[in-house]
């Protein structure tokens, strides 16, 4: 009896060592959820398996770092960022993302808090900005932010044919650069506009970009501390709605009839949180973010129940 106990235990102790190597603990010196390492986060849980979820997802399961998320892109992204900040842990280095929506980043940066000994640092080229690429690596070795983006300034003509933020992107993307390579585009009216971008593209953009619309352009590259930008102007206003469904308040937000925001829907232009909505009945919320193609962005505001049971909802349009 006291045999099989012995060899019961030895099994257990070698099963634990197969879950949980010796060579994670540069991570966090407590990884394993055994007695014999400590100070486990108190967040920190076991599963089904006995596994902790920070251990199971720094071993490649990042499943349960990603309850929440809705969106099938906004999972996946965040799921290779985690990766990436696994192996950047793992081998005491550094590595970089491509430029990100702020839903990534919001979801991004909650997930890798829960993971010990990672840091991680968003950089979009000014304090506004709202496309940001991260640094991820061990926080011993992240100790500085590094320069991974930077700006150029797009000048021309346009004081007689105004460029909107549509007309300069596509010009850029024209010359073959993908979207997650460029950051903001801050427009500056006559003087064309200035645009963020990773460093290694800078070059070839110069080089590349001939035409924003019909205007002729030039390409130079600036100093990121020489960015002229200024906080986004708004106008807000109330609306009273029966429902908080995006074909409504955004009719009333963009100033469009239901049917016309429904065909927009149906076109693939319009997007909320940076996601393009494909059902005219998603249910919208406080902080939600709707944009239209051609028509701008506006923003879901607070939200109050009417006495007569209908949501009246602040909507606060960027101009």
């Amino acid at each position: 009896m006291a045999a099989t106990g012995y060899t019961t235990l030895s099994m257990l102790r070698n099963a634990l060592r197969s879950f949980f190597p010796l060579r994670l603990t540069h991570i966090n010196n407590s990884i394993m959820c055994c007695k014999t390492l400590r100070s486990f986060p108190p967040s920190t849980h076991l599963n089904s398996s006995g596994m902790c979820h920070l251990a199971q997802a720094i071993k490649g399961d990042a499943d349960p770092l990603l309850k929440g998320m809705a969106d099938r892109s906004t999972i996946e992204a965040v799921k290779h960022i985690l990766e990436m900040a696994k192996r950047a842990s793992k081998r005491r280095e550094v590595l970089h993302t491509d430029f990100h929506t702020p839903p990534v980043l919001k979801e991004s940066m909650l997930a890798l808090e829960k993971l010990a000994d990672i840091k991680a640092v968003a950089q979009g080229g000014y304090p506004q900005a709202e496309r940001c690429r991260l640094s991820v690596g061990h926080s011993e070795v992240l100790t500085t932010d590094p320069d991974i983006v930077a700006a150029l300034r797009i000048t021309g003509n346009f004081g007689f044919q105004p460029c909107s933020h549509g007309d300069f992107l596509g010009a850029i993307l024209g010359t073959g650069i993908a979207r997650e390579k460029l950051g903001d585009i801050i427009l500056q009216g006559e003087k064309g506009a200035q645009v963020l971008i990773v460093p290694e593209l800078v070059d070839f953009l110069v080089s590349s970009l001939e035409k924003v619309g019909n205007v002729s352009v030039s390409c130079t590259k600036m100093p990121l501390l020489a960015l002229e930008y200024e906080e986004p102007r708004t106008t807000s206003f109330k609306t009273v709605e029966q429902s908080l469904r995006v074909d409504a308040l955004a009719s009333a937000g963009f100033k469009l009839s239901r049917s016309k925001l429904v065909d927009l829907i149906r076109n693939d232009d319009v997007r909320v949180n940076w996601t393009t909505v494909t059902k005219n009945g998603t249910t919208l919320k406080t902080g939600d973010v709707v944009s239209v193609s051609g028509k701008g962005r506006l923003k879901i505001g607070e939200i109050t129940m009417t006495r007569k049971g209908k949501y009246a909802v602040e909507l606060i349009r960027y101009l």
